[in-house]
């Protein structure tokens, strides 16, 4: 046999698949995900935790009145007032969710779907302006209806994406006009 040949038949083909070691990586990342996953999960009840001194929300009265204006869309989560992204978790805050809303006279009714309802007496609203973001959420400028509003010793943003955001602008307007209203007769008391 000429050496040529004896190279050739003494090679033998590489092993395709490493099972072993496949499984092993697989298991390994499922494992790292489940932890990062944990990790997350334990921050934001810790989170919760930390803001436990922010007393129950508020229901809506038996009797509101008229509503003024209703809107349908996303509610997106509350933060600390001018900090866009400390966001709020206690009592539901923090979870995204469809939302109904309605402004009467005696404020602003937020019913969730799957999540927990709250209402904003009149008296609590601070304002109401357009934003691009808040916590999780960044959109085009204007494309977010931002509330302040006080609850305890705290001033909240809430933020609002209407299904319709034209109707954004009628918000605002709504709001702050109600705002100013209410404090002019709170001066004349």
């Amino acid at each position: 046999m000429t050496p040529v040949l004896l190279l050739a038949a003494e090679k033998e083909s590489a092993q395709v698949t490493d099972w072993a070691a496949r499984i092993g990586w697989v298991v390994g990342l499922a494992l790292f995900v489940a932890l990062v996953y944990w990790l997350m999960r334990e921050g934001w009840k810790w989170r919760g935790t930390l803001q436990g001194d922010l007393p129950e929300l508020p229901t809506a009265p038996d009797e509101t009145g008229p509503p003024h204006l209703t809107v349908s869309g996303r509610y997106h989560g509350s933060t600390t007032a001018g900090q866009w992204l400390d966001r709020i978790v206690a009592h539901g805050l923090g979870t995204r969710s469809r939302a109904e809303l309605t402004l009467t006279d005696a404020g602003l009714d937020v019913v969730r779907p799957g999540a927990s309802d709250f209402f904003v007496p009149a008296a609590q609203l601070r304002e109401a302006r357009l934003d691009k973001g808040i916590a999780g959420k960044v959109l085009t400028e204007g494309g977010l209806l931002v509330v302040t509003w006080e609850h305890g010793d705290r001033l909240i943003d809430s933020g609002f994406r209407s299904d319709h955001a034209a109707e954004h602008n009628a918000w605002v307007e709504a709001i702050n006009s109600m705002i100013e209203t209410n404090s002019r007769e709170g001066a004349e008391r």
